[in-house]
């Protein structure tokens, strides 16, 4: 018999973000990704993460705030096709969710730690929306470090991007990528 969990982790694939189109998980299902995402190694039950949802005209919204950005902060004024695709780069798939890291002072828990953890959110978020059907793709790109799009999110100081987690259906199937042998990153001591 096969074990679904290995079947889906065998198969598991990112999906460019242009290609996540409707529909995208409806509220039950994005909340049930969400409460997944959230079951993840936690030392010292500090919660080092949270999620911004971002769906519906929100997406064009923050694009708005995103071609401002990418106009304020480039170094050379970008071309008019340049800004268009940051407004519009949220709108490539039906559902972004922002993973926030939040680093919480702690004696028992380094911040390495907590940064794991909001990795490893990341990762159970996509796991979870595959589960379900979903296609997904977790990446930072720019604006993950752009100063004005962390204040359009309203990140403390302590808070960074972990991630931006495009979740739709995927409307093309990715060919399988390289994958390293075993043999050049396996050792034992």
């Amino acid at each position: 018999m096969i074990n679904p969990m290995i079947e889906l982790l065998s198969r598991r694939r990112s999906a460019k973000p242009h290609m996540l189109a409707m529909p995208g998980p409806g509220a039950a299902e994005l909340e049930q990704i969400l409460t997944l995402a959230a079951r993840v190694p936690d030392h010292k039950k500090l919660v080092p993460w949270r999620f911004i949802v971002i769906e519906g005209d929100a997406r064009a919204r923050l694009g708005d705030v995103i071609a401002g950005a990418c106009m304020a902060e480039e170094s050379e004024p970008p071309s008019d096709v340049r800004i268009e695709n940051e407004r519009k780069r949220l709108m490539r798939s039906p559902v972004v969710v922002c993973v926030v890291s939040r680093v919480v002072p702690s004696s028992g828990a380094p911040e390495w730690e907590q940064v794991l953890s909001a990795g490893a959110a990341c990762f159970n978020m996509c796991i979870a929306a595959n589960a379900l059907g979903f296609g997904t793709c977790w990446i930072t790109e720019w604006i993950a470090y752009s100063p004005r799009v962390k204040a359009a999110l309203k990140l403390a100081e302590n808070e960074r991007i972990a991630g931006f987690v495009y979740i739709g259906t995927a409307s093309e199937t990715q060919a399988d990528r390289d994958r390293p042998a075993l043999a050049e990153i396996v050792t034992r001591y």
